[in-house]
C-alpha cells in the first residue's frame, strides 16, 4: 500500500478498515545471501539500500528485541551537517543530502524539520574555532551563518544574555540542521526494505557467528541457525559483545547518554540550540516537550538508563542559558548505550574475517548519520569497497595511528567523547 492523501481521504470514508500492516513479520529462513545483525536505524537503512541501489533482496534484518527498540528511539532526534575535519565533513553532508529526500524516497513522513542548529560560543578561542567550521561546512558545500551577540539576540531572546561567567559572544547558525521523528524514521526504513523483499525477524536474537575456514557461513540465533554468505554487525553499543562472538575485539567502549523531555509547552523554542561551555542542547518537539541532553554519564555500562548526577549537571547548564527552563516540569529520562571510539569517529569496515562488515563506533552522531551510514555500509557490504563518503572510517586506523579523525580536539581517550 502505497500512502498519499488519497489513501487517508478514502480509509477515512470507510472506517479505516483497509490500512494494511506496515510489515511483514515472517519466520526466518534456512539461508540468506545476506544477515544484518541489528534492527535499529543503521541496520534497517542498510537493508533498505540494499535492497533499493544494489538489487539485493534475499536479505534478514535479525533483532533481537523489537525493530526500533534500541538508540533509534533513545535520543535528541538532531539532524546536522557540521563538522570539521575531513572525512566526517563529507560524511555528514551526504547523510544531510539524503535527508532531505527521505521523505519521497521511503514514502513515509519522518517529519523531518529543518528548523536550523546555532552552536553558541563563548569566547574569542571559540568563535575562532567556530569560523573555522563554518569555513569547511561552506567549502563542503553546505550551509553556514556567523552570528554576533545582538543576531543570537533576535533569534533566541530568551538566552541569559545577562550572565559573566559564560557570556554569549555569538552562534554558528547552520539553517538546514534541525530535527526529525526518531521512531518514525525507524519504521519508515522498515516498511520500505519490506516492500522490496527484506526479512525483517524480530525477538530473534543472536547467540554466536559460525566461521570455518577464516570466512562468516552464517549466525546461531534463539530461533535456530541461519547460513549466510554475508553478515554485517550494526549493534551500536552493543558491539563489542557481537564481534566478540567472532573472535574480534574491536576498539569500543559503552557508554550511557542520557537524554530528558518536559511536559509539553506553548512553541517557544524555533530552533536547535546548543550550548558550548555545558554540553547542553535542546529543541522543542512536535508535541511541545523541550527536549534536552548533555553529557555521557562518564563511566562504561550497558544499562539503558542513566544516573541522578548528570541529571542534575544538564539541568543546571540549562538553567545557565536559559533560567525560563526552570519553569518546566521535566516529564521523563531515558538512555542510549553508546558505541564510544577513541577518535569519536565512526567505523565502517570489513572486519579481518572474510564475509565479516563492522558499521559501529557512532560516538554522539549515530541518529543523524542513519542515511549515510546505511548507504555507505550498504556500498561495502555488496561491492566489497568503502564509499567514497565513508572511506576514512576505517577499522586499522587505531592500530596503525595514521588517519585518526579527533573531531573534538580533545585527544584520543574514550571518556573524552
Amino acid at each position: 500500500m502505497r500512502y498519499s492523501g488519497w489513501q487517508v481521504l478514502a480509509q477515512g470514508i470507510t472506517g479505516n478498515r483497509g490500512w494494511r500492516p506496515a510489515w511483514r513479520d515472517p519466520a526466518p529462513k534456512d539461508s540468506y545471501d545476506i544477515v544484518i545483525i541489528g534492527g535499529g536505524g543503521h541496520g534497517l537503512s542498510t537493508a533498505h539500500y540494499l535492497a533499493k541501489t544494489h538489487g539485493l533482496t534475499n536479505i534478514a534484518v535479525l533483532e533481537k528485541g523489537y525493530l526500533g527498540g534500541g538508540n533509534v528511539g533513545r535520543n535528541t532526534t538532531i539532524v546536522r551537517a557540521n563538522y570539521l575535519l575531513e572525512g566526517n565533513s563529507q560524511f555528514y553532508s551526504h547523510s544531510l543530502k539524503l535527508w532531505e529526500g527521505l521523505e519521497a524516497d521511503l514514502n513515509y513522513n519522518v517529519m523531518h524539520s529543518q528548523r536550523g542548529l546555532i552552536n553558541l560560543f563563548h569566547s574569542d578561542g571559540q568563535r575562532d574555532a567556530f569560523v573555522r567550521r563554518g569555513n569547511m561546512m561552506i567549502n563542503q558545500g553546505d550551509d553556514a551563518i556567523l552570528l554576533d551577540r545582538e543576531g543570537c539576540r533576535a533569534m533566541m531572546p530568551y538566552l541569559d544574555y545577562a550572565q559573566t561567567r559564560f557570556p554569549i559572544y555569538g552562534g554558528l547558525y547552520h539553517p538546514r540542521g534541525g530535527t526529525a521523528r526518531h521512531d518514525a524514521v525507524a519504521w519508515g526504513y522498515a516498511r520500505a526494505a519490506d516492500r522490496r523483499g527484506v526479512d525483517l525477524i524480530q525477538n530473534c536474537e543472536v547467540t554466536g557467528i559460525d566461521i570455518a575456514g577464516g570466512r562468516v557461513t552464517g549466525v546461531q540465533t534463539t530461533r535456530g541457525a541461519i547460513r549466510a554468505k554475508k553478515v554485517g554487525i550494526v549493534v551500536a553499543g552493543r558491539s563489542s559483545q557481537v564481534a566478540a562472538m567472532a573472535g574480534l575485539r574491536l576498539p569500543i567502549e559503552s557508554h550511557i547518554l542520557q537524554a530528558f523531555v518536559t511536559e509539553g509547552l506553548k512553541p517557544v523554542i524555533d530552533h536547535v540550540i546548543s550550548y558550548g561551555m555545558g554540553h547542553f542542547y535542546i529543541s522543542q518537539s512536535d508535541k511541545g516537550g523541550l527536549v534536552f541532553g548533555g553529557d555521557l554519564d562518564f563511566y562504561a555500562s550497558y544499562a539503558a538508563r542513566g544516573n541522578l548526577p548528570m541529571a542534575e549537571h544538564v539541568a543546571e547548564a540549562g538553567m545557565t542559558l536559559m533560567p525560563m527552563i526552570g519553569k518546566a516540569r521535566m516529564l521523563r529520562s531515558w538512555g542510549g548505550i553508546m558505541d564510544m571510539t577513541p577518535d569519536g569517529s565512526p567505523i565502517i569496515d570489513k572486519a579481518p574475517v572474510e564475509g565479516l562488515y563492522l558499521n559501529c563506533g557512532w560516538c554522539y552522531g549515530g541518529f543523524k548519520a542513519v542515511p549515510a551510514s546505511g548507504d555507505c555500509f550498504a556500498h561495502l557490504i555488496a561491492t566489497d569497497r568503502p564509499h567514497d563518503a565513508a572511506a576514512a572510517f576505517r577499522l586499522d586506523r587505531f592500530a596503525t595511528g595514521r588517519g585518526l579523525m579527533d573531531e573534538e580536539g580533545t585527544g584520543s581517550q574514550h571518556n573524552l567523547h
